[in-house]
Formats: C-alpha cells, structure tokens, sequence
C-alpha cells in the first residue's frame, strides 16, 4: 500500500509517494513539488565485485522532454547523451551523497532521478536531491543522512529560498547547498544541519554575506529533514547488515611497520613526479609481499596502506606542522604568468602555479557563433563559452584521447561561472567568446588555474573586462578542536584531507564557489576563516596577475574580426535580405565579411579587414536608407510615362520627376532627355503624408553631380 508524505518547503507543497512506483527498485518514490515531478530510485547489488577498492556509485539525473511537453530536436526524435544540466545536477547529487556511505561499503550502487513532470517555479534539481535522499534512507541500502538541497538567491539585499528562474536573473546571487542533519544540536536543539556541498555563482558578492546565505539555507531546510525522518519511521525497512572488512592485527601491523618509513619519505619529497613514484613502488611492494597468500589478505593490506597514507600526511601536517613542499599553511605557491604566446590567436595566457598549469586560449566571433542549448524550460543563447580540457599527459599518463568527462564539465563550467561577472555587456562588447583551457600539467586545482588563466587570456584580447578573477583551492584538516586550513593545497593534500574548497572572485568579492565537505563538524566560523584565507590568497594572486597585464590591451588583435553594429527599422530587414537572401549573399561575396541580421533590425558586420567592412557597412546604408527632402541622389529610371518618369533613388524606393523638371529646357517628349534603365542625378523635392516623393533632374542639373553610391 503507497503511502503519501507531505510538507512545505519554500513556500510551496512538497509530497512524497511511496510503494506507489519502481517496486522492484530496493526504493522507489515520487517526488511532487508545485507541478514538478521527478521519480527517484535507488538499487544496491547484494554481492561485492571481486577485486575493487572503491565505491561503485553511479548517479544519473535525467531530464524527459515530455515533461515540458516537447519533442526532442535530432532526427531520432528521442532524448540522447546527457546535457550539461544533467551533467551537473548528477554531480551535484553524487558529492552530497558519496561520503555519506559506509567506508568499505563497495555494492555497486545506482541512483536514478527521472524528471516527468516540469514546473518552472520548482526546481527540479531541488526535488531530485531530496529524492535521492528520501530512496536512500527508506531503503535496506547503509547510508548516513538524511540530506536535503536547496538553491538561495539575493535580490535587493534579501535571501530568497528556491527561487524561480524569473527571480534568479535578478539575483546577486546563485548558490545550491546541501545540508545533513546530525543528532545532538547544539543550544539545546534536537538536531544541527551541517554543510555537505556547496556549488554556485554571484555577481561579487562579500564573503560576508555569502556565509549568511548559507546559513539561511541550512535553517531553511529543516522541515524536508523532518519529513524525511517521518518517512523512515512509517516507511524504512532494516538496513542490510554491513560490516567493513575484518583486518587481523597482526597483518595490521605488519603492513604499517612496513610502509610507515617509505611514506614518510614519499610525502617529504616536494616534486610530484618523483613523489607519485615513491608511492607507486611502496604499493608495488605490498602488492609482491601480500599478493601471494591466500585469501583476501591483499584487498585488506591496500585497505592499510590506503589508511596510513592519510594517516601519515595529515600527521605531518598537524603534528609536524609541516607540508609536503614545506609551505606555510596560508602559502601560495610560486606563480609565473605571460600572456601574447600564440601569435595567431585572438589571446592567449600561460599561467603556472607549482606544477599546475593551464593554457587559456581565446577566440572572438559574431553572434552567429553562439551556443544554442536547448533546455526543457526553453532556449538559452551564450555567447560566452568555456571549454576545460584535461589530457592525459598533464598527470603523466598515457591512454586514448577522449571526450570531455562529467569532470571536465564540472571544472569548465565552473570557471564560466567565476568569469561571467567581468564581462562587458553584449551592446558593448558584440562578439562571442571562446575561452579553451588546455591543463598542459597538473597537481592541485586546476580549475582555478583555469580561472586565472582565462582572466588573463581575456585581458589579452583586448576584452574590455571590468576587473581581473582569480581562483583559489582551500584544504582544511581537523582533529577533535584542532583545526588546519590550508591554502593552494596539493592534489595528495586534497585527498588526505577533509574539505576541498574552490573560491573565486575579484579584488571586491567571491564570483564563485565551489565546496565539498567530508566530515561533520564543518562550522560557520570554520567556513568564515577560510574565506577569509582564500581572500588573501586571492589578492596575492591578481597582484601577481596584474603584473604581468594590468588592464585590456586597447586594441584587438590583427587576426581577429572587427565587429560594426548597425541599427535599423525593422520593415527594412527585408531590404537588407533581399529576396531569398540575395542582397545578404551579394554583400559577403564582394566583401568577405560575417554578416548577421536579427528581429529587431540589429545588423552586424564584422571583418579583419577595415576597407571590406566599410564597404558592407556602406552597402547595407543604401540598402536601408529612406529619402530626403533636399538630397540628391543618382537614379535608374524604371518606367517612362507621358507625363514623366519614375526613377528609383533607393532600393524598393521610387520618385516621379514630371516632364517639367526633366531638364533646363523645356521637353516636348520625354524620351527626347531619357529611356527606361538611364541613370540619371534627381533632387528630392517633396515627400507628401502618403509617401510620394517628388524629384527634379532639372534642380539636381543646378547643383554638383551626385556621387555613385550603389556600387
């Protein structure tokens, strides 16, 4: 029998069905908020694959076409490869919930969130991270939440929770957290709600006001927790009896005495290539000693190794107070910047810090180089794009080139994010950007790397930006009430670590942020500290940064295309057309130039060549012009009549000149001064309110022949 659970979460209805759909799953439900519907469910294999060291997850957001009551595009007519929403709400979801189950919990499991149903007022990535939550903690699957997500934004100063996308595009700000909640609260409450996971952008927003918005959403929350503590208690079956791999103590202890000495010496050694060896041969070691006894004694001596190399690390951190390259904790790495590499391109940006390095490259285009996305809410046009390339050579591996990942997505999209708030606005700035980061090295952040380098790239090419980005990596290591931040921390430092926290932003606040949060304990002034660390990391950076370019280059470079925006009415799009495109095509072919037309009469031309440019830009003023009272232009007459004749002075616009302004003299005939196709001078004399243009050859005679301006 389905049971129903219902609760209000910001402002609008959320309920739940369970036993209702997807029985065979280990849990199935149905998530209903506003109109928005989304299916969650959650499957655990019962058996362990043989021979794994990790956590199978697999967590697959997925958005349905019909939901919005579309049909897809494409000619298989059937939704395809995941887009990047659906890339990064599966990512979001997957690093709420990863460290929330067991340790040595390795059952391959699969989160699936199926949206059916689409309300533009009610986030759907909001109601699939409650429902992945809700499957996980009604089922017989080990985990430890609940959890539950929700977006914040800030308008006027004021936090709004979950707000539409109408509000979000007045919003200061865009985060999305998810919260835990863990027993025993503090002053006295039943329970706290700690920080999982933190995405998201603002347009430079103080750290301030960032950890408020926060905590605004954590306190915002509560209720879905509640509903989900209700749900277990109604509807939660027993959890399956896990228990992690038993590791006899003396194997313990003969795997610890054995590594303990060759990790040391490993996480001593600063540079990674030679450390990444070190820890390479201590595993190979084990893997000789250990992989020829019986039974599963190999699978639990990695499980030692793995243990004592974090142990090991964060020892050395917190009781030696002593990092792998020696720096201090709130210590930046070395930084080298030089911008102008690439002659040919439009900007380019080297920018190196330790052993990462990220090569940002631009392009500049015409609006008909913008990305369309098509979304189950509607359209999206960017003429801002960010594309992050990891290869494989950057850790030092060789295998297949590939297509980018949900990481290289997760990373580019990301940086997007920090550098949007900089940009010129497009009436300013007409172009589409291309920034490519191409990660040539990699140890520690690379994404902020990222960031740096594309604020430099961007300066570079001349974009006129309203302020340099910058991007740091925050670590952070905590024992009982001893509590580590580091800054610019160290791929090994990340791992051994507790949070890895990504900050970006200008000089005057945070433009993006980016956390992942491992244990509980996390508290706000833990958050403020660190914020207030990769503040001064940051500053340490664009100071760097400005030193190697302070400001836009004043001019674009030779290479890349001078863009022109022209304005007409919108009746005259079509004269600029022409019919079935002819006087578009006949402008590219004797120009060369990129030429774009829009609905509201917005005409852009854009050409490395100045003379071709003018000569479009010229063309297309002809093409649109109207007449004036008083000027004189040159002609064709289209039709002779015995009165006078029509003559065409502008495309689709055409004027009588009567037999008595023909000439000087006086004209017995017409075609005694001019024939059909003549090309003669006329002067506007008149434009009555219906549009009739008088013209007189006679008065044009009396003034200085008219320059030819419809070649």
């Amino acid at each position: 029998m389905n049971e129903l659970f219902t609760a209000d979460f910001a402002g609008r209805p959320l309920s739940i069905k369970t036993n209702y759909v997807a029985r065979r799953a280990n849990a199935g439900i149905l998530v209903t908020y506003g109109e928005t519907i989304v299916l969650v469910t959650a499957v655990s294999h019962k058996a362990t694959r043989e021979n794994i060291d990790f956590f199978p997850l697999t967590v697959d957001y997925q958005e349905m076409t019909f939901a919005a009551g579309k049909i897809p595009g494409g000619f298989f007519k059937r939704e395809g490869r995941p887009n990047e929403r659906e890339i990064l709400t599966s990512r979001m979801i997957d690093r709420s919930i990863r460290p929330l189950f067991p340790k040595g919990f390795f059952q391959e499991t699969q989160i699936t969130a199926t949206v059916l149903s689409l309300d533009p007022e009610c986030g759907s990535d909001v109601a699939a991270m409650f429902g992945a939550s809700a499957a996980l903690a009604i089922s017989d699957i080990p985990f430890t939440g609940p959890i539950a997500g929700i977006r914040v934004g800030m308008v006027d100063g004021r936090f709004v929770a979950n707000p539409s996308a109408a509000v979000l595009e007045k919003s200061d700000m865009d985060i999305f957290l998810t919260g835990r909640r863990v027993a025993g609260g503090s002053s006295g409450k039943d329970y706290d709600v700690n920080l999982v996971m933190l995405e998201g952008g603002a347009r430079e927003v103080e750290e301030g006001r960032l950890i408020e918005a926060i905590e605004f959403g954590l306190e915002n929350m509560k209720t879905v927790m509640d509903l989900q503590e209700e749900m277990v208690r109604a509807v939660g079956k027993k959890k399956i009896d896990f228990k992690p791999m038993a590791i006899e103590v003396a194997l313990r202890e003969e795997v610890e005495s054995r590594v303990r000495g060759p990790l040391r010496e490993a996480f001593s050694t600063p540079d990674k290539v030679e450390r990444e060896a070190r820890l390479s041969g201590v595993k190979e070691d084990i893997k000789v000693d250990f992989g020829a006894r019986e039974g599963a004694v190999l699978p639990a001596a990695n499980a030692v190794l793995e243990e004592m190399s974090k142990k090991i690390l964060r020892e050395k951190i917190l009781k030696d107070k002593s990092r792998i390259d020696g720096r201090p904790y709130d210590e930046v790495r070395a930084i080298t910047c030089d911008v102008g590499l690439l002659p040919r391109t439009h900007g380019s940006a080297l920018f190196t810090r330790g052993e990462t390095q990220s090569l940002a490259v631009i392009t500049l285009g015409t609006s008909s180089d913008e990305q369309r996305l098509d979304w189950i809410g509607g359209e999206e046009f960017r003429s801002f794009l960010l594309h992050y390339n990891f290869p494989p050579y950057s850790v030092g591996e060789a295998r297949m080139l590939r297509g980018p990942g949900r990481r290289e997505i997760g990373h580019g999209v990301l940086a997007r994010r920090a550098l949007l708030p900089i940009l010129p606005a497009p009436e300013e700035f007409p172009y589409t950007i291309r920034i490519v980061s191409e990660i040539l090295s990699s140890n520690g952040s690379s994404s902020m790397a990222t960031v740096c380098g594309g604020s430099l790239a961007l300066m570079d090419a001349g974009v006129p930006v309203k302020d340099a980005v910058a991007g740091i990596a925050m670590g952070l290591l905590k024992e009982g009430n001893e509590v580590v931040i580091l800054s610019d921390i160290l791929g090994d430092e990340d791992h051994a670590g507790d949070m890895d926290f990504k900050v970006c932003g200008t000089k005057k606040g945070v433009t993006a942020v980016q956390m992942d949060i491992k244990i509980d304990g996390i508290t706000g002034d833990i958050i403020r500290r660190a914020l207030i660390q990769a503040r001064e990391g940051r500053l340490f950076i664009l100071g760097r940064m400005q030193a190697a370019i302070a400001e836009p280059r004043n001019d674009l470079s030779m290479y890349a295309p001078r863009i022109t925006v022209l304005k007409v009415k919108q009746e005259k799009i079509r004269d600029v057309i022409g019919s079935g495109g002819k006087n578009i095509r006949q402008i590219v072919a004797e120009t060369g130039v990129v030429i774009d037309v829009e609905d509201d009469g917005t005409v852009t031309i854009a050409s490395s060549d100045a003379a071709a440019a003018a000569k479009a830009i010229a063309m297309v003023r002809w093409l649109t012009e109207e007449a004036e009272i008083g000027k004189i232009y040159l002609g064709t007459v289209k039709k002779v009549v015995d009165f006078g004749c029509f003559v065409e002075i502008l495309p689709g616009t055409e004027g009588l000149v009567h037999i008595s302004h023909l000439d000087k003299r006086r004209v017995q005939n017409v075609t005694d001064v001019v024939r059909e196709g003549d090309k003669i001078p006329v002067k506007v004399l008149e434009i009555d309110k219906a549009g009739k243009i008088r013209l007189s050859r006679k008065e044009a005679l009396n003034e200085h022949d008219p320059e030819d301006r419809s070649s």
